[in-house]
């Protein structure tokens, strides 16, 4: 007997441990059956759940346990990324908090006394650290119930992964694929490394536009004017670009103007990159402190002068005085010596997007440095061949857009890192710079003595590889590559990736170039992208604000079900944001409740399932209708799945559990279920039992939890097993005959409801209903259902009528017009006076947003979440206005 209530913390405690000591999650490579596998994003190692995790989770499960039932041999590869710069920094932090620091080179020494780790000692920290924290977010998946194979789960940095990522390497670098370069990359001067553009945050900030007046030469009285919001880097200055057609500055190009405070002779050049419009017009060029400069300085032949050091302190390339200053002490004194010299023509207040680093929290220095590099342009053709015919298909559609139109303009990729936590790159040095890639020490000195004719004393890199680097390998090398492993041979191409837009390039782009150069195919079939989960306002979260919702709160509060229902019917905005309430997750708990109420009323009223039951039996109109919404309801949900249309299968569920077995079918059959015995009760109470069994099977996927519990509650455990491993229901039949006079009955219940609602009927107040101009199926459906109708749409008789009384509202439905007098009960003329005050205000509001919409400047200017709140208010607008002017229509007056 099911529990009055329905508790969800207290059953997914239990039905998790269950799937899993049971081997519910297992794949079976052995297994005959048709192979389908996502790999999941491997979370950091450091993480803990967020909502971006239950989302992209919750989808991949929802897909995992719906192909488990379809019959596939399934397997949902997880694992943690080693994380490089976040796992270092939290390390860092811990030993921070014990006075312990890092010995890095060139760091200040604050204090004496304070304990200083060395590069091994660290790391055994970490892998400490790693061994006891490193769980979190496995276990807080589980709680949000994901499917995952557990026995294979992988690490970035464990012993077969960080076999493959040397061989990669190495491989590459052979193939010179991999090679050293001199370019701008972002360096966090904080974290003390080259960071990716995903690990930059942009942060509008109120700052200064200072116009500076450098001297021509040979001409001291003559200047050119230039504006920059970073002074400090006036010192590297090699070069000023005037746009070739700009009047005010033209004529100086192919001079030179004589750079202040340093006296170096720098080119004055023409570049489309300068602006007349923006600034002075003129831009100084910074080749190795800005990318923009740096691409003008390589047109140009400019020299690139480093002129800051790792701290992003002023080093020895400036003249002396502005040695060891950091950056912004830098910017207060040279601002300061320029308006003593007369050279600043004005400031202006300016406010700008800075980037900052999202680890070390600091502005990040473009920094011209030595770093490891993959020739990413070469390694992109294979995948953009591969988007191009078809092998690798993207929902949505514009996702291949996207994907093409940042892998045709691809960059080389920085694969290296100054961190001390990750793949350290297996490259060494000789005495004279020479370097030797190799698997192993042992094979580096191979090489060593057969360059040198001796042995010699090798360095190795310190540097380590970029995280993204390893996690690119992931389809492949979580499969055992490379080793020619069973797993890799029946998984490779895996079937399905789910992933946000955010890493589109990051790790989609990469994980599709490393698998089709070394498997010489797609890694994934298709990749389903999904939009961000935002605020009920559609800002987006962060503990700034002060929006950001905890999804283990929610499933605390809620249930894991009813968070997972929320993020399925949430995912129709592919490339959106993805609006979330914490309303919006009481509603699917309330939803989860209703079906739990409904199973357990239908408990109460003696619903079982008799051996050997048969659907198609059934010979009450009603049963029959309801088998036949039940298979339109599989099909639908089916199909939704197979098409990525997760939110369609969501809502499906949802239409269908509560709107028709609980508000239709449990209502109508009570007077069956609760009369007196016989054959209509025994078949309605089958009927009931097999519906809710077939239920819980097309739910399992989404609400894997509360499924379970009333499967085994139900008895069918007992006789089948677990749920998990139920196969997809088989459609039932579709009677029309049924179909098409339970549709009638329920659209004309529905339709007295809205017209009593909509013009403010009392609730209590029973009408009669006139028929007129019915045919004889109409009267036989009248005279069959007019007990239904009177108790469900509070109708008291139900007559045959040649005209409509004055005073009455009407419905038509098919041939026959229903009318419903009210005059006894309401003032007509002041409804209607009410409805068309409510149809002019509601026309009025629509015009409004028409006017804002259709405003170019307010689109472009006012934030996106605004834009389209305009939009939803205008459809909500325009569906209330259709409503009341129908209600009005039935009014007639």
């Amino acid at each position: 007997m099911l529990d009055k209530t329905y508790d969800p913390k207290e059953i997914e405690a239990r039905r998790y441990p269950e799937w899993e000591n049971a081997g519910a999650f297992r794949a079976h490579p052995e297994s005959p059956k048709q192979p389908y596998c996502i790999v999941i994003p491997p979370p950091n190692v450091t993480g803990s759940l967020h909502m971006g995790h239950a989302l992209d989770n919750t989808l991949q499960d929802v897909l995992i346990r719906w192909r488990r039932m379809k019959g596939d041999d399934v397997l949902w590869q997880p694992g943690t990324d080693h994380a490089g710069i976040a796992t270092q920094m939290v390390v860092v932090r811990n030993l921070e908090q014990e006075g312990i620091g890092l010995a890095v080179e060139g760091a200040a020494r604050n204090d004496a006394n304070k304990k200083l780790l060395n590069r091994e000692e660290f790391l055994a920290r970490v892998w400490e650290w790693k061994a006891y924290s490193g769980g979190t977010i496995t276990s807080q998946l589980r709680r949000l119930g994901a499917s995952c194979d557990w026995s294979r789960e992988r690490f970035t940095m464990d012993e077969g992964l960080s076999k493959a990522v040397l061989k990669v390497f190495v491989e590459l670098y052979r193939e010179g694929l991999i090679y050293k370069d001199l370019r701008l990359v972002n360096w966090d001067p904080k974290m003390l490394t080259a960071i990716s553009d995903l690990e930059v945050e942009s942060r509008e900030v109120k700052g200064h536009l200072w116009y500076f007046k450098y001297p021509i030469e040979g001409s001291p009285d003559e200047f050119i004017v230039v504006a920059t919001t970073r002074p400090e880097t006036m010192l590297g200055d090699t070069g000023i670009a005037v746009h070739p057609d700009d009047p005010k500055w033209k004529h100086l190009i192919g001079k030179h103007a004589v750079l202040p405070l340093v006296g170096r002779r720098i080119a004055i050049v023409g570049d489309e990159y300068s602006d007349p419009e923006k600034g002075s017009g003129a831009v100084k060029i910074t080749p190795a402190h800005d990318f923009n400069d740096f691409e003008v300085g390589r047109r140009h032949n400019l020299e690139a002068i480093n002129i800051f050091d790792k701290f992003a302190r002023v080093n020895d390339k400036a003249p002396e005085k502005y040695r060891g200053l950091d950056r912004f002490e830098a910017r207060k004194v040279i601002v300061a010596e320029m308006e003593e010299l007369g050279l600043v023509e004005k400031i202006e207040p300016h406010t700008h997007a800075v980037p900052y680093g999202d680890r070390g929290g600091v502005p990040v220095e473009p920094y011209l440095t030595e770093q490891w590099y993959a020739d990413a342009k070469k390694l992109a053709e294979a995948p953009l061949a591969a988007a191009r015919d078809g092998r690798v298909k993207f929902v949505p559609e514009r996702g291949r857009e996207d994907f093409f139109r940042w892998m045709e303009n691809i960059e080389p990729w920085c694969v290296s890192r100054q961190l001390w936590w990750g793949h350290q790159i297996p490259a060494w040095y000789g005495p004279d710079k020479k370097v030797f890639v190799a698997l192993s020490e042992d094979e580096a000195k191979a090489e060593a003595r057969a360059h040198y004719g001796k042995d010699v004393g090798l360095e190795r890199d310190p540097d380590v590889l970029d995280t993204w680097f390893s996690s690119a390998l992931w389809p492949f090398s979580t499969l055992g590559w490379p080793d020619q492993t069973a797993e890799l041979a029946k998984y490779y191409p895996t079937s399905t990736l789910v992933t946000g837009w955010d890493i589109l390039f990051f790790w989609v782009a990469r994980m599709m170039m490393m698998g089709m150069h070394f498997m010489k195919e797609v890694p994934f079939r298709t990749v389903y992208l999904h939009g961000l989960v935002t605020d009920e306002k559609g800002q987006k979260m962060s503990k700034s604000k002060g929006n950001v919702i905890d999804p283990l709160e929610l499933i605390d509060k809620y249930g894991a079900d009813a968070l997972r229902f929320t993020m399925t019917s949430l995912a129709a905005s592919q490339a959106g944001r993805l609006r979330l309430s914490p309303a919006r997750v009481e509603g699917a708990r309330n939803f989860a409740t209703k079906l739990w109420n409904a199973t357990r009323f239908a408990e109460m009223n003696g619903a079982a399932l008799p051996k050997g039951f048969d659907p198609a039996s059934a010979k009450l109109t009603v049963n029959k209708w309801m088998l036949g919404e039940l298979a339109r309801a599989n099909q639908a949900i089916d199909k939704a799945l197979g098409e990525f249309r997760l939110n369609e299968a969501a809502n499906t569920l949802y239409e269908f559990v509560w709107g028709v077995v609980c508000d239709w079918y449990v209502e109508l059959t009570k007077p069956i279920v609760q009369g007196a015995d016989g054959p209509e009760k025994d078949e309605t109470r089958a009927v009931t039992a097999f519906v809710l069994r077939e239920t819980v099977k097309l739910m399992h996927p989404v609400m894997p939890f509360i499924t379970e519990e009333l499967w085994d509650k139900l008895g069918h455990r007992a006789e089948h097993g677990a749920l998990i491993s139920q196969p997809w229901p088989a459609p039932t039949s579709i009677d029309p005959a049924a179909d098409a006079e339970m549709g009638w009955l329920v659209k004309l219940i529905q339709d007295i409801r809205s017209a009593r609602a909509e013009l403010n009927v009392p609730a209590g107040a029973k009408l009669r209903l006139l028929v007129i101009g019915g045919n004889e199926t109409t009267a036989a459906r009248l005279e069959t259902h007019r007990a239904a109708i009177e108790r469900l749409a509070r109708i008291e008789g139900v007559e045959a009528a040649t005209s409509a009384p004055k005073a009455s509202l009407q419905i038509v439905i098919g041939e026959a017009t229903y009318t419903l007098p009210v005059g006894d009960v309401i003032d007509l003329k002041a409804e209607s006076a009410r409805l068309q005050k409510e149809i002019k205000k509601l026309t009025d509001e629509v015009g409004k947003i028409d006017a804002k919409l259709a405003n170019a400047a307010f689109v472009a200017r006012a934030p996106e979440e605004v834009v389209e709140e305009q939009r939803e208010r205008r459809a909500q607008a325009e569906q209330t206005g259709a409503r009341l002017s129908a209600a009005l229509e039935r009014l007639g007056v």
